[in-house]
């Protein structure tokens, strides 16, 4: 038990330290406006401008993570 405990208080650090706003329900709004705006292939000012030069360069290294993680970068920090 003491194990779980451990694990799940590092996971939330370490999301908590790499987004602080993690936990605001605002930034929760924007990263799900996001989303629903890549559906219809509109993509917002904000997260364009999140997008490193590399990721645009290496086009066939885009995978779900890289994804999200450039969402989240966007709307959390």
């Amino acid at each position: 038990m003491r194990l779980f405990f451990f694990l799940f208080c590092g996971i939330f650090a370490g999301l908590y330290l790499s987004w602080p706003g993690l936990v605001i329900p605002k930034n929760w709004k924007c990263f799900n406006d996001i989303i629903a705006k890549s559906n219809q292939d509109k993509i917002s000012f904000k997260a364009a401008l999140e997008i490193s030069p590399s990721y645009l360069l290496k086009g066939r290294n885009r995978t779900t993570i890289s994804k999200i993680r450039i969402v989240a970068d966007a709307c959390f920090r």
